[in-house]
């Protein structure tokens, strides 16, 4: 499990590039900014991503990103969670009609009384008030661990929608006394979709009383935790779209979203084996022509119960740099040959040094790009 955990930190890494942008030649266009009537923005790359606002000349950061109840139960959480909600608001929010701006609306400190418990100090609390037991089955969970806003504008910088995510637990990790012993109360999936449907409608109705939010329209999901020490993060499993002032969501759309680590582990069994048997084979015609290697791990991200996007981490220990030329070209050649087609495929090759090189292709693409870290 340590091994694990220390690909885990490179998994990030390929993570934090993938949302970057695909790594392509004209790259000094997301660096520029250009205007939109009044606005400054961060102009982009391709058509899959939105362009950000920049305010006198800073971009704004987000009141609620990364805000939990306590330390988020995986390091993937907070990402999947920014992710996967994106994903969702574009079905909603197209990215050539709208403007990408971080959530401003939910204060920090707002964010974090509706995170907290209800109580007499604390009415605004999502979750529930302590009953006072401490034995799993008897005790009041804390239901509620992130929540995450998104704004989206006109060309004219109005607030047009905004998405809120809500991250709900499967299991609440607790104690029974300070520095004590962890303990768990595991939460039905049934139970879980409730609580972050009834708390749904209690955040619209908090936004319909803000100015300016009276008629906007609101897209609210609902996300899964990662149970804590995975591998990867959570998965969403519902959204809704409030429209025309409404305080509640009477038509939820159900998500159907696993995500997966390779090599599987702990007798877990694959969403789809024939995607774990192509992943295994590409690890070990890797290993095998490059035997220097501490590990190849990679995850799978599922919709619908079809493979989506793979992000693979390689950690070597080469430090020549004609090695990682010679082993990035294969990398790339092994994943064109072993690799599912048709997804989207992010590749970090990296050492204790840091990342060494990248292998990428865009989903429907049948070509890889890759690029080496070199040094001056």
């Amino acid at each position: 499990m340590a091994k694990y955990k220390l690909w885990v930190v490179a998994a990030a890494t390929v993570l934090l590039l993938a949302g970057c942008t695909s790594l392509q030649s004209n790259s000094s266009s997301s660096s520029s900014t250009k205007s939109t009537k009044k606005l400054q923005t961060t102009g982009k790359v391709t058509d899959s991503m939105y362009e950000g606002v920049i305010d006198n000349n800073q971009y704004k950061t987000s009141q609620t990103r990364g805000l939990t109840t306590q330390q988020s139960n995986t390091a993937f959480d907070v990402k999947s969670l920014e992710s996967g909600l994106l994903n969702i608001s574009k079905k909603q929010f197209p990215t050539d009609k709208y403007l990408y701006q971080e959530g401003q609306t939910i204060k920090t400190a707002e964010a974090q009384k509706w995170l907290a418990r209800q109580s007499k100090d604390n009415t605004l609390g999502l979750n529930p008030e302590d009953n006072g037991e401490k034995e799993p089955d008897k005790r009041n969970p804390l239901y509620l661990q992130q929540i995450l806003e998104q704004d989206f504008l006109g060309a004219d910088g109005a607030l047009e929608g905004m998405s809120i995510g809500l991250g709900m637990n499967q299991v609440d990790y607790y104690t029974k006394e300070q520095y004590g012993a962890t303990f768990e109360t595991k939460i039905s999936s049934a139970m879980m979709a409730q609580q972050g449907k009834q708390m749904a409608n209690k955040v619209l109705t908090r936004l319909r009383q803000k100015k300016g939010l009276s008629k906007t329209t609101i897209v609210v999901g609902l996300y899964k935790q990662a149970p804590k020490d995975s591998l990867v993060g959570g998965t969403f499993f519902a959204y809704g779209v409030s429209k025309n002032g409404s305080t509640t969501i009477d038509s939820w759309h159900k998500m159907n979203q696993a995500n997966q680590v390779f090599p599987l582990v702990n007798g877990e069994k694959a969403v789809n084996q024939s995607d774990a048997d192509a992943f295994t084979s590409f690890k070990e015609q890797v290993q095998t022509f490059f035997p220097n290697l501490s590990g190849v791990t990679a995850q799978a991200h599922y919709e619908d119960g079809v493979l989506a996007g793979m992000n693979i981490t390689v950690n070597t220990q080469f430090y020549s740099e004609t090695e990682i030329m010679s082993f990035t070209q294969y990398i790339a050649t092994a994943a064109d040959k072993y690799l599912p087609q048709n997804i989207p495929l992010d590749i970090s090759i990296s050492s204790a040094e840091g990342m060494q090189a990248y292998v990428g292709r865009a989903a429907g693409s049948k070509r890889f790009s890759t690029h080496v870290f070199g040094s001056y």
